[in-house]
């Protein structure tokens, strides 16, 4: 291996460039430094295993990475493998794939797999066009993440407190990087409180990067704090979208990308229930997978390149018209006017109707995810309720952490509602185990939970067991109770849309338009419907996306004729 500079002093931020072919190597080393090398040490490989070794003398002397350029096809470790081993060591470092033509899918896959930043086609002569200009703007994108603060938001709370929990759920979903420091077990915590002038009964307390305590904060106090938008820029738009799961972030990016002035209002964090899966595999164009958290991420910034405005922590609780205007109305008293709404509000999961669960919601039984348990979960036993994607997405996260986790199943198999992809992975994975025909039926826990008591609906026969932690995934309760009176919708809640308004050949009731109402296009006009929330939506992430986009074609529809 060689260094521009190997017996220089200063610290300088390396360019690592890995390629098994000696004349390949170095020749772009030699084209790396006639122009960078006053600037950066330049580290040239010829494996990816020597590439990981100096990735890791550099963190140990306390330097910094500030772009990787790997060969694709390289002898042992790939180049994807090489960048996916060193992302983990140098999270901010500019990530570039040296390709053939014939490979560019390989490409394609890093995208997916280490959020690849650039892929450079070989050869790249002259390095005057297609070399310099792809690493400048690299570089510049490193010295200006490099350059920005770590943010270090810290929470103290109590590992089993209800709110301390729902401060780090909401921390993580809105990607805030934080340190969790339980009362009791981290003595740092007892530190910041005391410096904070708290003595423990008043809980969580959240430390912001710049030293500032909140003492029990409202989501709308951490989502200000933190830099999260919730004041919109103006009072009229051409499109609000209300929810940001899947269908809400697809169709503000559509809209967003399409010139609408597009915003997007979300209560809690964007992503919705897909944002917590810890991995979806049957989602076009992710061969490896893709995290929910990772989906979601990407979605955002996408959003934000079309100047799509994000606000978090709003609650809409009522829509109505207004002359051409549709206008929603926030549970603070304010409102917000648009020429359009899509509503993409998905839905939640049913709560468990066992006697003693509903008092430890929080404290050991959690609807959803919540990732940010993972970790606790080590050596334990830990129990899911559900048969669909959702729950056997959990299952495989869990099962990383625990020593057991045990499937609930009501059903007779996971035929008729999990994809078949992952009942053959559970089927893998031995510290996983599938209970039918079970439901849970009671619990009990003082500060949290302690047991679980189970019931086989076949014997009937009941049992008690140990837990601390259950994730309930059952049902799907649509939140639309605030839409009472204003839009159509099915017995169960779900928003009626397109043909489903139309009966033997009428329109529904109140209906002013000389046209039937558009595919996605809901009771009232100019109003549109995508994902989980509409009646006989297939629930998945992809139709969910699909139907988010088809409702801003539809949109333009309804807008040229307005």
């Amino acid at each position: 291996m060689t260094t521009a500079d190997a017996t220089a002093r200063a610290p300088r931020a390396s360019i690592i460039t890995v390629d098994d072919d000696p004349g390949v190597s170095r020749s772009i080393a030699r084209d790396l430094r006639a122009r960078y090398g006053a600037t950066y040490r330049v580290v040239r490989a010829e494996s990816g295993e020597q590439a990981l070794e100096a990735v890791r003398e550099i963190k140990l002397r306390g330097e910094e990475v500030a772009a990787l350029l790997a060969d694709y096809r390289m002898p042992g470790m790939s180049g994807i493998e090489f960048l996916e081993q060193a992302m983990a060591v140098f999270p901010l470092a500019r990530r570039v794939l040296l390709t053939a033509y014939a490979d560019t899918d390989a490409a394609i896959r890093a995208i997916n797999v280490v959020d690849l930043d650039h892929y450079l086609l070989k050869p790249w002569d002259p390095p005057a066009q297609k070399l310099y200009p792809v690493l400048d703007e690299q570089l510049a994108a490193w010295t200006a993440a490099a350059r920005q603060p770590a943010r270090q938001v810290r929470v103290v709370g109590h590992r089993w407190s209800s709110r301390s929990y729902e401060v780090r759920d909401f921390l993580a979903r809105n990607s805030v990087p934080f340190r969790w420091l339980a009362l009791g077990e981290d003595a740092e915590g007892e530190r910041l409180l005391a410096a904070a002038g708290q003595d423990g009964t008043r809980l969580p307390v959240v430390v912001t990067e710049d030293g500032a305590a909140l003492v029990e904060p409202t989501d709308a106090q951490l989502a200000a704090t933190v830099g999260l938008s919730t004041v919109p820029a103006t009072d009229f738009y051409d499109l609000i979208v209300v929810g940001g799961g899947p269908a809400g972030l697809g169709a503000a990016v559509y809209g967003g990308s399409e010139g609408l002035r597009t915003v997007l209002v979300e209560r809690m964090a964007t992503g919705g229930q897909a944002g917590t899966s810890s991995r979806i595999e049957n989602y076009l164009g992710f061969p490896d997978g893709v995290s929910g958290e990772q989906l979601t991420e990407r979605a955002r910034r996408q959003a934000a390149k079309f100047e799509v405005e994000m606000l978090t922590t709003r609650q809409v609780v009522a829509l109505e018209p207004r002359g051409a205007a549709r206008v929603v109305r926030f549970d603070d008293g304010t409102e917000l006017a648009a020429h359009t709404v899509i509503l993409a509000t998905g839905v939640s999961y049913r709560m468990l109707a066992a006697p003693g669960l509903d008092d430890l919601s929080g404290r050991g039984v959690f609807y959803g995810a919540a990732t940010t348990e993972g970790p606790g979960c080590a050596g334990q036993d830990v129990y899911i309720v559900g048969g669909a994607n959702s729950a056997g997405q959990a299952a495989m996260y869990f099962a990383r952490h625990a020593k057991r986790v045990v499937l609930v199943v009501r059903g007779e198999s996971l035929d008729r509602s999990m994809s078949r992809y992952l009942i053959d992975q559970i089927a893998d994975v031995p510290c996983i185990e599938v209970l039918t025909c079970t439901e849970v039926v009671g619990g009990t826990g003082g500060d949290h939970l302690e047991t679980l008591t189970l019931r086989d609906n076949k014997t009937g026969e009941s049992t008690t067991v140990d837990a601390s932690w259950l994730f309930a995934f059952i049902g799907a309760a649509p939140r639309t109770d605030w839409l009472e009176g204003t839009l159509s919708r099915d017995r169960n809640g779900f928003v009626l849309a397109g043909p489903d308004l139309v009966t033997d050949g009428a329109r529904p009731p109140g209906w002013e338009l000389d046209r039937d109402p558009y595919h996605l296009e809901t009771s009232l006009p100019g109003v549109f419907v995508a994902g989980d929330v509409r009646a006989e939506s297939v629930k998945r992430v992809a139709s969910a996306v699909g139907e988010g986009a088809m409702a801003v074609s539809l949109v333009h529809r309804y807008l040229e004729k307005a």
